[in-house]
């Protein structure tokens, strides 16, 4: 048995794969870099590669015509392995930081070029160019769409103090509420020996929040001792 497999027809095949496959992640991993993501041109290149090398791997596993070696089982569950795989490094990618949550678009991309690569790898050149496609336009365009359209906050805990426990909390959650806060939940508490009472508002933030005018409200609505915010 030779050992090395010298049909030139399958190199030549292999090199266009690997090649191709390094592009994709390239130019997903540029999108990340441009955005100062952890998620990087080189890691997703190497998931791109490697995607595509397993799937490369699977397919010659199961032609009889190219692999000499007789192989017991299904040879197409290395790219099962790779679906499976791909989600453990992807999750690595998400963080949660206080109430928020970051990563989950870099562990998307993630899953999409490995997805990329294994389809690559499988000769569907056309499909993997129109999901690149798809991917970028949906990275740059739809971002921009959805921050005019649909303006997403940050979730935050207002943490108010009063010098009297006798405030009005129905004008309280009015001020919160008028200042674009959206109110999730409410945890009270009463401290008898200061005779204060501790309010802490989980409340989703607007974008363009003016915490200075929700501070001088509140203090018209009681004696404010304390106000401070926490992710």
């Amino acid at each position: 048995m030779n050992f090395f497999n010298l049909d030139f027809p399958f190199l030549a095949e292999c090199s266009i794969k690997i090649l191709l496959s390094i592009v994709s992640g390239f130019v997903l991993g540029l999108e990340r870099k441009s955005r100062n993501q952890n998620v990087g041109t080189r890691t997703l290149i190497l998931i791109s590669v490697s995607s595509t090398l397993l799937s490369i791997l699977s397919y010659f596993l199961a032609d009889p015509s190219l692999c000499k070696i007789n192989v017991g089982g299904d040879p197409t569950r290395i790219a099962a392995g790779v679906v499976s795989g791909i989600g453990f490094l992807g999750g690595g990618a998400i963080m949660h930081h206080g109430l928020n949550i970051k990563g989950l678009t870099s562990a998307a991309i993630i899953w999409t070029d490995s997805a990329l690569g294994l389809a690559i790898g499988a000769g569907l050149y056309l499909q993997s160019l129109i999901v690149l496609v798809a991917s970028v336009l949906a990275l740059l365009i739809l971002e921009r769409a959805e921050e005019k359209w649909f303006p997403a906050g940050k979730n935050k805990i207002l943490h108010i103090v009063f010098e009297n426990k006798d405030v009005d909390m129905g004008k309280i959650k009015k001020i919160i509420k008028k200042n674009g806060f959206i109110i999730s939940d409410l945890n009270v508490s009463y401290v008898m020996a200061s005779k204060q009472i501790f309010l802490h508002y989980s409340v989703k933030a607007p974008r363009e929040d003016n915490f200075s005018a929700l501070i001088s409200q509140l203090n018209l609505a009681g004696k404010l001792s304390e106000f401070s915010i926490t992710n």
